[in-house]
Parts: C-alpha cells; sequence; structure tokens
C-alpha cells in the first residue's frame, strides 16, 4: 500500500475506473453465463480467463484516452476544478453507453445465439418493424427503468471516487515521468492483449473450440468493432478462371468455355405433361431440422407435417447456404449462395447485385404470386422479387382481410387461408410462393386459434435438452404444424390441389445444442443454424420417398422445373435433385458470416475452412468418430477443400454475373 500511495493521482483514479469496469463487465459475463449456459455444460475457467482478457482490452482503451487527455491542462481534473464535473458527465456517458451495449448483446444473443455485431445495423433499414419487435418481444419500460437507477448510482459513485483523489494532498511524487511512462506501456500490452506477433482478436475466443465458450468468452465491444470491418469480398477473377475446369465439371456446362467464363445449362425434354401441375412452394420461417418430428425428436412438435412427408419425396439433409432469412429467401429464388453480403448487409441489399436470372421466368403461361403476412420491402426483398420475376403479383398484409397480430403482420394461419382462397379463385396453372413468419419473435398465438390450438408443456430441462429455450418458442413452432394443416386440409377442399405440386423449405434453421439429436460435429460447426426440412408433396402426381442424401436450398428450381418437364435455362449454381444420373459427388455449400468460415457438406462428411485464419476442419456427419488419415480420407479432404474454394469463388462472381438476358 505504501508504494501505490507514491503513484501520481491520476493514475491511481484512472485505475480505479478501470477496477469499477472491469467489475461491472465480468458481472455482466455471470449474469451471461447464468441465462444462456447449455444444460450440463461444466463451468470453464478458462473461458473466464478469456474473456476478462478482452475486458481489459476495452478498459485499457478506455483508460489510455482518459490519459492522453488529461495531459491537456485544461482538461485535467488535478489540475483544473471544473474539469471534474467534465469527466464525472463524460464517465457516466460511458457508463450509460456499456450498459446499453450489453443490453443489446443479451437480447441479441437471446434472439439469434450471436453476440453483438455489426449485423445489427442492418435491423435499422427496417427501423419501424425492429422497434415494433423489440416492443413486442421484451420488457423495455422495466429495462429503461432499471437502466436510469444504474445510470444515476454510477454518476454518484464517478463523482465521489473523482472527488477522494482530488481532495487528497498532492505530494511531489519522485520520477513521475516513469510511473506515467511504465503505466502508458501497460496499458498499451493490455490493448494488446497478449504476448505475440499478433494482437487479441476476437477469432481468439473461437480456439476455445466450443461454440458457447467462445461466444462467453466474447464482450459486445470486440464483436461488434471486429465485424465493422468486414466489408464485401472483392471477386477476383484469376482465381475464378482457375477454378472453372473442375466446377463447370461439376455443374455439367454443356459448352465450357473459360475465357467467356460460361456456366449456362439449357435442359428440354422429350416428353411434356399435357395437364401443366401447379407449384405452391412454402418458405417456411426458422423450420429447423433438429426441433422437428422427422428428426426423431421426442417433443414430436411437428406431427402433421411428419405425416405429410412419409406422403411425399421428404429430403432429411437440406442445408440452406447461409442463415438468415434474406439469405434463404435469396438462395431459393435465385439459385445461389448469399456470400457477397458481409456480416452486416445482405445480396439482396446490394444494388449491384439486384439484376438476377431466375428459372421461375421459365415457367411459361404460369401466374405468379408472392404472398406475405408481413410488409415485403424488408432486406429489399420485394426490389429483387419484383425486378426479376416477370409478372409477378405480391400479396401483403395490407391486401388481406385478417389483421395484424404482431410486428410480423397476420398470422401464418390466416395468410395460408388468405393465400388458398385467391389461389382457388385464380385461373391455371399458377405458381406461389408463401413466405411465413410466425415461428419467430415475439412468438404470438392468435386468441382466435387458442381454443383449437392447445398448447402443451415440458420440464425446463427437456425442452432445453431437445433443442428449445422456451415452452414459448417450443409451443410457436408447434403453432407453425398447426398452421401447415389448416392449409392443406383446406386446400385439399378445392379444385386445385389433385394437381399441384406442394414445396416446403425452411428459409433457415436456428444454432443451438443438437447432440442428442445428431452427432455432435452438427452442433460444433453450427450446421444446426443450415440444416433444415424439405419436401415435395403431392398425393395425385408423385409417389413418396424418403431420401437421406444431401441437398440444398438452391436446387429447389431446377427440381421443380424437372418435375414438371418444363425447359429452362440455369446458370446459377443449383442443381436437379430428383435426378439419378446426379446422384453422386452430392454436396450443400454453408457459408457462416459471423464466424468467416465456408465449406461443403456431404452424405458423410463436412469441411469448413476459416476465411481469415486458414484453419481447416474434417469431421464425420454420421457420428462422433474421429476421421483416420488414410489415402482415402486424405484424398476426400483435399477434393472437398477445392470444392469449397471453387464454390466460394464461383458463388462470388456469379451473385454479380448472373443478370437476365
Amino acid at each position: 500500500m505504501q508504494f501505490y500511495s507514491k503513484i501520481p493521482r491520476l493514475i491511481r483514479w484512472i485505475i480505479s475506473v478501470m477496477i469499477s469496469f472491469l467489475v461491472v463487465m465480468s458481472v455482466l459475463r455471470l449474469l451471461f453465463y447464468f441465462q444462456f449456459n447449455p444444460p450440463k455444460k461444466a463451468f470453464s475457467g478458462g473461458t473466464f480467463l478469456m474473456g476478462l482478457r478482452f475486458d481489459l482490452k476495452s478498459i485499457c482503451i478506455l483508460a489510455l484516452s482518459i490519459f492522453l487527455l488529461c495531459s491537456i491542462p485544461w482538461i485535467n481534473p488535478f489540475k483544473k476544478m471544473y474539469a471534474k464535473r467534465i469527466w464525472n458527465i463524460l464517465l457516466t456517458v460511458v457508463f450509460a453507453i456499456l450498459i446499453i451495449f450489453y443490453a443489446a448483446d443479451h437480447y441479441y444473443y437471446d434472439y439469434l445465439h450471436q453476440r453483438l455485431n455489426a449485423n445489427i445495423l442492418s435491423y435499422t433499414e427496417d427501423a419501424g418493424i425492429s422497434a415494433t419487435m423489440a416492443w413486442q418481444s421484451y420488457p423495455i419500460i422495466s429495462f429503461l427503468i432499471g437502466f436510469i437507477v444504474l445510470v444515476f448510482v454510477a454518476a454518484i459513485f464517478f463523482r465521489k471516487r473523482l472527488a477522494k483523489y482530488v481532495q487528497e494532498d498532492a505530494a511531489v511524487v519522485k520520477r513521475a515521468w516513469l510511473y506515467k511512462l511504465v503505466f502508458f506501456l501497460l496499458l498499451g500490452l493490455g490493448i494488446f492483449g497478449k504476448i505475440g506477433q499478433f494482437p487479441l482478436r476476437w477469432s481468439d475466443a473461437f480456439t476455445l473450440s466450443d461454440d458457447f465458450k467462445a461466444n462467453l468468452a466474447l464482450n459486445p465491444f470486440e464483436s461488434f468493432v471486429s465485424t465493422l470491418k468486414f466489408s464485401d469480398l472483392q471477386i477476383d477473377v484469376k482465381k475464378v478462371r482457375r477454378h472453372y475446369p473442375f466446377m463447370s465439371a461439376y455443374m455439367g456446362v454443356q459448352q465450357p468455355d473459360s475465357n467467356k467464363l460460361n456456366y449456362k445449362r439449357y435442359y428440354s425434354f422429350n416428353d411434356s405433361l399435357v395437364n401443366k401441375p401447379n407449384v405452391v412452394l412454402v418458405i417456411c420461417e426458422s423450420f429447423s431440422m433438429y426441433k422437428s418430428s422427422m428428426s426423431g425428436n421426442p417433443l414430436n412438435t411437428t406431427p402433421y407435417f411428419n405425416q405429410l412427408c412419409k406422403n411425399g419425396i421428404f429430403f432429411d439433409r437440406c442445408f440452406t447456404p447461409a442463415y438468415g432469412t434474406a439469405r434463404g429467401v435469396w438462395a431459393t429464388i435465385t439459385g445461389l449462395p448469399d456470400v457477397l453480403g458481409s456480416s452486416k448487409q445482405t445480396a439482396s441489399r446490394n444494388p449491384a447485385a439486384v439484376d438476377q436470372r431466375v428459372i421461375i421466368n421459365d415457367f411459361k403461361g404460369y401466374d405468379k404470386f408472392y404472398f406475405l403476412g408481413g410488409d415485403p420491402t424488408w432486406a429489399n426483398i420485394q426490389g429483387l422479387l419484383k425486378n426479376n420475376i416477370e409478372g409477378l403479383r405480391i400479396y401483403s398484409q395490407d391486401d388481406f382481410k385478417a389483421k395484424k397480430i404482431d410486428v410480423w403482420g397476420i398470422s401464418d394461419k390466416n395468410l395460408f387461408l388468405e393465400a388458398n382462397k385467391t389461389l382457388a379463385e385464380k385461373k391455371m396453372p399458377f405458381f406461389a410462393i408463401i413466405q411465413t413468419a410466425d415461428n419467430h419473435r415475439p412468438y404470438t398465438i392468435p386468441s382466435e386459434d387458442q381454443a383449437v390450438f392447445k398448447k402443451v408443456s415440458f420440464p425446463k430441462d427437456s425442452i432445453k435438452k431437445y433443442g428449445f429455450e422456451s415452452e414459448e418458442e417450443m409451443n410457436a413452432f408447434r403453432y407453425t404444424d398447426f398452421s401447415y394443416q389448416q392449409f392443406i386440409e383446406a386446400a385439399k377442399k378445392e379444385k386445385y390441389f389433385d394437381n399441384t405440386i406442394f414445396i416446403f423449405v425452411g428459409d433457415h434453421g436456428i444454432n443451438g445444442n443438437a447432440d442428442n439429436i445428431y452427432p455432435k460435429s452438427w452442433t460444433n460447426q453450427r450446421l444446426t443454424g443450415e440444416h433444415v426440412p424439405l419436401l415435395f408433396y403431392a398425393p395425385k402426381l408423385i409417389q413418396p420417398k424418403w431420401v437421406n442424401s444431401i441437398c440444398s436450398q438452391i436446387d429447389i428450381f431446377p427440381t421443380i422445373a424437372t418435375m414438371l418437364r418444363i425447359p429452362y435455362t440455369n446458370n446459377a449454381l443449383g442443381r436437379n435433385i430428383i435426378d439419378t444420373v446426379a446422384a453422386t459427388n452430392k454436396c450443400a455449400f454453408v457459408m457462416d458470416h459471423d464466424l468467416k468460415t465456408i465449406g461443403v457438406v456431404t452424405d458423410q462428411y463436412c469441411f469448413q475452412t476459416n476465411l481469415q485464419s486458414g484453419k481447416q476442419i474434417f469431421v464425420s456427419v454420421l457420428n462422433n468418430e474421429p476421421i483416420q488419415p488414410s489415402a482415402e480420407t486424405d484424398s476426400m479432404k483435399n477434393y472437398l477443400s477445392e470444392l469449397t474454394s471453387a464454390y466460394y469463388e464461383t458463388a462470388k462472381y456469379l451473385i454479380l454475373n448472373n443478370k437476365k438476358n
């Protein structure tokens, strides 16, 4: 203590500020741990130590800023009395910002299972919808009251701490310059974060080899600022050309041309269907496979849809290329993975990517409809649809008789019933897309349905064990099954039903722990966020079949065109998954925009590579056994590595070079 008292008052005051912020951030990390820790996951001291380093990095940046500003005499509280007021206000503002960041981070993780990142800025583009959803989903009033109390207490605390040091006798400190130099260097070391060539980065958290531990270690300042630096990737045409022979062969390009980078494939059929079937494609909000009955989940959340799957062609290994509704709609419609958008943007918001050639335009003679229960302007989806689908008619919340129930518009049940009524009155053939939204916060179940749809309860540990965070989420998932039932049973009464192919696909999955359903790689490699059901259902037109091979969301339109024997041109990356000739080498490309990983999933393996670190992961998707090195597995790893790179570079190129004729 005697040594500490010899340190200049300014440095001791800054250290006290640092300690106070460190305590608050540590308490908030503990709260995060107790709120979100998966069942039976042990406490990890190493994770909290890593988190402490990230907190110290942020705090040292704050401390260095205070230290440098106080080198200016007129703003030094130990030299100018009015400067005390300035610092009392500034520190209170900084504390308020910290609480806002952590609150946003808490609810962001609760919503998406991701720490706060720059992707949150995309919600400002649909600020009205985002604000309304937050109001309907979270206790905003309680937060504001708590926020005001905390900030008031912090203001008193900072005022008293500074007053304590200012009132001390200003003793002459020998070699004060040395103390200041050492303090400056220590702050620099804290900001750098570790001993080594490179500073502490957000990616270091993921060396913990556990998704939750990595998220627990990060703090919202680190994750947010780091993701701000990740912008749209640039196209490297040299790489595209280098991969062209591989990709053109993989895709079955009939007239390969590496100079023109031709990816077009033309498909025609000797036979044709006299009575053209209708098509109804349902893009299902957050329809995560491991949460459904089709995965064998004991909670049996989707019994009706499970029965539909037994009477149609069902693919239980379908993947979306990336997480997020906008990316899911993009991939389904365009046949291209959304790899160009950064962590805070999507391809649909990129003006340079709006012009796309889409297979649906090859459905000549079809009337085309898009049904959405809410506002179609979010993420520029309306622009994507209207700009590229010829003659499309969009029906949204203002076109329906049903009333809005929450921020997402009318209920899914009413959306289905309104769409069914509209389609029953239309001339045929038609191609209709229905996009659902209820399986989403605030998990609203309309009062009008609660007499028929019965909520169920399970023990909390069982709910979490089998993939759900709460009873509300689980019952909202069940309500989607109820809505599908209402739709199909209503459609069966209409003339169009017997000659209609219904396709159901998830827009994306939900990242979560599926260890009780699938091998650990599905959770560890975050495949749960991209694994979705895919069903082709038409009892009078197709024979039932349960398919276990890998496929992708981008394969849907080529497959529909082939089933309907409609000639089409494909310039994107999707393939017909019904074709037995293309049964070999099937894979699904996946990208995690937050972790910056790209990869492919096959019937046996998952291969991933990190775009920043270059780290590669090669694991089994069939069991928990490590892959043993051999000539065969090494060859497969090398093949999947090349396929991943080729797919990624080609997708980047095609997003900006898949324009309509």
